[in-house]
């Protein structure tokens, strides 16, 4: 497995509002809504890909299609997102993760915005994710 970039990192959290004080109100961060939903974040952080301040219950639906985080897995503090090169990669990683004893939260798959992703989670609660998304691959100039 052969990791390009961090694509993304996002903090995890049960209580939206104080996240939202310390990184949009204290920090000043430019994070917004995404949609009108609880989900703040940036992509124009400047040396950051994608941060975020992902609610816990989002973080159920991605991984287990459920808003309850369930009670028998250690519950995330944090989601970092690591960038792979090509979109078959990632199920390659899954793959190479499974073999090398760790469980998946969710087998690979493409969520509806384009991201292919397969996660797994660390005995301190980070989410830790091998990913592709294209939009944070440049385009080869045209000829």
């Amino acid at each position: 497995m052969e990791v390009v970039s961090i694509a993304s990192f996002a903090v995890v959290t049960r209580d939206q509002a104080a996240n939202k004080k310390l990184f949009v109100d204290t920090l000043g961060l430019p994070l917004d809504p995404h949609e009108g939903d609880e989900y703040y974040f940036s992509e124009g952080i400047p040396g950051s890909n994608h941060f975020g301040i992902w609610p816990l219950s989002y973080a159920a639906q991605a991984c287990f299609g459920t808003p309850e985080w369930p009670a028998d897995r250690t519950v995330p503090q944090a989601c970092v997102e690591f960038e792979v090169a090509a979109k078959d990669l990632v199920a390659e990683a899954g793959e190479e993760l499974e073999q090398r004893g760790y469980s998946l939260l969710h087998p690979t798959r493409t969520e509806p915005w384009g991201q292919t992703i397969v996660r797994v989670l660390t005995g301190e609660g980070v989410i830790v994710g091998i990913s592709y998304v294209p939009w944070q691959h440049k385009e080869p100039e045209p000829t």
